[in-house]
């Protein structure tokens, strides 16, 4: 049996092990001093060089004996402290969200009645992150900035801060978006400016605000904290803020089109994090698997968006995918299955999901349901005018106006679509908001400005690697001639024939196999057809193509 001041020194041993970082030098002065007797002290400093370490094993069992020791000698509040951290590392450890619902209720009710304690704002905090995942935005700002008071009043930076912290995310996602990143900012600003004592919550700020940019669309703010935090990560030697970090950051880096060191980052973040937290793998999955839906490469995307199925992204890319390979029922279907899970007060949650129902509505000629959603994205955008945003707004409100057969106001919609994508620097979309204006240049007899801005688009698409985006732009080259007068005269000889085809009652599908090419690029040229024609539905081409004596 150790001593007390045997005890006591390795206590601190351990501790100061922690402190810099040494986590395999901290396991082995915690197990000494566990050695000796048990010790709930000993047993918590246990559980942390377990979590550093990501070895989920050693960290529960530590947990759940520290959770007993101070409850057994009556320590109400270090009881409590183990409970709600057992309820968040249920969740990012084994994605356990029922226990961790119990472990959170368990610390409140072992805190109630106790005077103001640390741990009381803590598991404001810990109560309100689970909240903001279950879109309870409301509470979970409560919650926050109840967090924030008490951490005021005690004289706890971190605590404050990090009441901040999620009082910001809830803000942002509600569609507050100044508001709720200036508390964002200012709460990772203190924790990477040494004013945490707490290393754990160091890694929760920069995964908040990151969230946080994430959602209001602001890359350019996210890059900027997503380098800070992995030089800090770095510095201190937390791995798995580092990999965590950087798979947000790849994500950053896939909007902005450099492809390839998004890879290498994507790829390296989900190996990491799979061998150490694999409840937290999928957020570099998810991410690997647009990367692979914008290069093109849709059968890998789909097998890695189908090891993620649940991630809220997943479901987007699926969406996304599916209007790549002209499927707009299957679209439609993910982004209205997306939306029922997300409520009106997640307005930036919203705002992706809607902008893919839009497309697809118009793709599919619901024009009337299209604008009803569109409304809603415009108002989105109005209240978060970050510049993605308002591009994706207008991108959207072109893929309506073009359906309508307003091909003017669908042409000013793509060119500010373009323009603040180009500004965003995010080159695919803008790229892509360039071939949709040349389609609608191309339906106001405007050729030669159609083949400016298409061959603009095919320039960015072969930069980036976007290969089914480059095969579409070169589609639409190809079968774009100049103007002479008379838009049915520039149907090539593929889209006479398709459209033929058409005019016999055939689908897409039987289409392709008929003509031994993909239903993709069956959907492209009848799009080609469509806007070529100055018609909205195959029905009216098909109309117009007799009268013309094309069929």
């Amino acid at each position: 049996m150790a001593t007390d001041a045997e005890a006591a020194g390795g206590l601190r041993a351990g501790r100061d092990a922690l402190a810099r970082g040494a986590w395999e030098a901290a396991r082995s002065e915690f197990e000494r001093t566990l050695a000796g007797g048990e010790s709930a002290e000993a047993l918590e400093g246990l559980s942390w060089a377990a979590w550093w370490s990501g070895d989920p094993d050693l960290l529960f069992d530590a947990r759940e004996r520290a959770y007993r020791a101070y409850r057994d000698c009556g320590d109400r509040c270090g009881a409590a402290r183990m409970a709600m951290w057992m309820g968040t590392d249920s969740v990012d450890f084994r994605g356990e969200f029922a226990v961790a619902s119990g472990w959170l209720a368990r610390a409140r009710r072992l805190l109630e009645g106790l005077d103001e304690t640390p741990e009381q704002g803590w598991l404001c905090v810990h109560e309100a992150e689970q909240l903001i995942y279950a879109e309870d935005t409301g509470t979970a700002r409560a919650l926050g900035a109840e967090a924030a008071a008490l951490g005021r009043r005690l004289g706890l930076t971190a605590l404050e801060m990090m009441g901040l912290s999620v009082e910001g995310l809830a803000l942002v996602t509600e569609g507050d978006i100044d508001a709720g990143l200036r508390r964002l900012d200012e709460a990772v600003a203190a924790a990477l400016g040494g004013e945490f004592e707490e290393r754990q919550y160091i890694a929760f700020s920069c995964c908040f605000v990151i969230y946080g940019c994430e959602r209001a669309r602001d890359y350019d703010r996210a890059a900027q904290w997503c380098r800070k935090a992995v030089e800090f990560a770095e510095r201190a030697q937390l791995d798995s803020l580092n990999h965590l970090c950087r798979a947000h950051y790849a994500g950053v880096l896939v909007w902005h089109g450099a492809w390839d060191e998004a890879e290498a980052e994507l790829l390296g973040a989900a190996e990491r994090l799979g061998s150490t937290r694999p409840a937290l793998a999928p957020e570099a999955v998810v991410r690997l698997a647009e990367l692979r839906r914008r290069q093109g490469r849709h059968e890998e995307a789909a097998d890695l968006f189908a090891q993620v199925d649940e991630h809220p992204l997943a479901m987007l890319g699926r969406a996304e995918m599916s209007l790549d390979r002209g499927d707009p029922v299957l679209a439609k279907d993910l982004a209205e299955r997306m939306l029922r899970e997300a409520p009106a007060t997640s307005r930036t949650q919203r705002a992706a999901g809607l902008e893919i129902l839009i497309r697809a509505l118009a793709a599919l000629g619901r024009e009337a349901n299209a604008g009803e959603a569109l409304d809603e994205l415009r108002a989105i955008a109005s209240a978060v005018p970050t510049d993605p945003l308002r591009a994706a707004a207008g991108s959207a409100s072109g893929a309506v106006e073009a359906a309508r057969g307003q091909h003017e106001a669908a042409r000013r919609s793509y060119e500010d679509a373009a323009y603040l994508f180009q500004r965003s620097g995010a080159p695919l979309e803008a790229g892509r908001a360039r071939l949709e204006l040349a389609r609608v240049l191309a339906a106001l007899e405007r050729a030669e400005h159609a083949a400016e801005q298409a061959g603009a688009a095919a320039t960015v698409f072969e930069r980036i690697g976007a290969r089914a985006a480059l095969q579409d732009a070169e589609a639409f080259l190809a079968g774009l001639a100049p103007a002479d007068g008379a838009g049915s005269s520039r149907l090539t000889g593929r889209e006479r024939e398709i459209l033929g085809l058409v005019a016999q009652g055939l689908g897409d599908r039987a289409i392709a196999e008929a003509l031994v090419i993909s239903e993709h690029t069956v959907h492209r040229h009848i799009s080609n057809i469509l806007a070529k024609l100055g018609c909205r539905s195959r029905s009216a081409a098909v109309a117009e193509g007799l009268r013309g004596g094309l069929i």
